[in-house]
């Protein structure tokens, strides 16, 4: 890990792309591990645009515990560690492919949601915006299993959706392409708790590559990447103490 550390050190531009494993450690599960939400029956539709335009009960019914349960989480070691790395002007951005806001809620700034959050919901019919503590406040006095007319909606009648990435919508245009920047101008990347298979975000470490910066991978399983890497460790509590005890 010293070498990691070392490179850190001697870099004046170090990026975060961060994963669902940092989130593990706080106890979240991962989406697409045995408890995640795609091991639920019809999973692939509760990410649909297509299905939540037909019927958006199946979105907020699929995922009402794992995503509107994320208000209950707090940030975890890797959270604190990068934005401690922040404060000592030592990172200069965080690429996350998580929707759960938990770089936020550590403090943590620029943050590139490269697969959106449900930080801001939108109305699919005027545009009107709610928060996520405001969309949780309205499915708190909803029953149990929601029908389409229970759903979060709007005083006009649509439907509120959250600004996640769903199947069959575009990534956020702002948030890749800076994300895109920071990769290619990084001195060293950080890749920590992704498995680098979900794609463009995956694809994000061989733009730093490309433009001769480095790549640190921290994760338990393996990566496509892990022979171009110039480190390779798997313990992301390890990686956190360390970086948390960096002055």
């Amino acid at each position: 890990m010293q070498k990691l550390i070392e490179a850190i050190q001697n870099s004046t531009c170090t990026v975060a792309l961060t994963g669902a494993g940092i989130s593990t450690l706080c106890g979240i599960p991962d989406f697409r591990g045995p408890q995640g939400l795609y091991k639920q029956p019809d999973a692939e539709r509760i990410f649909d645009i297509d299905w939540f335009d037909r019927d958006p009960s199946i979105y907020y019914n699929g995922a009402r515990e794992l995503v509107y349960g994320l208000k209950n989480y707090e940030p975890g070691p890797v959270h604190m560690a990068l934005k401690h790395l922040q404060d000592l002007g030592k990172l200069q951005g965080i690429i996350t492919q998580n929707i759960d806001m938990l770089h936020q809620k550590a403090g943590s700034s620029p943050v590139y949601e490269v697969h959106g959050s449900g930080i801001v919901h939108e109305c699919r019919l005027c545009g009107d915006r709610k928060s996520f503590a405001e969309i949780c406040a309205m499915l708190a006095d909803k029953p149990a299993v929601l029908d389409r007319d229970s759903v979060p909606r709007c005083a006009c009648g649509g439907v509120y959706k959250p600004a996640i990435t769903f199947f069959g919508e575009m990534l956020p245009e702002e948030a890749f392409a800076k994300s895109q920047e920071l990769a290619i101008r990084a001195q060293v990347l950080l890749v920590l708790g992704t498995s680098l298979t979900v794609f463009p975000a995956a694809g994000l470490p061989r733009l730093t590559l490309q433009a001769g910066g480095k790549v640190f991978i921290v994760n338990g399983q393996p990566t496509a990447l892990d022979d171009a890497a110039a480190g390779r460790y798997t313990d992301l509590a390890t990686f956190a103490k360390d970086i948390l005890a960096l002055t």
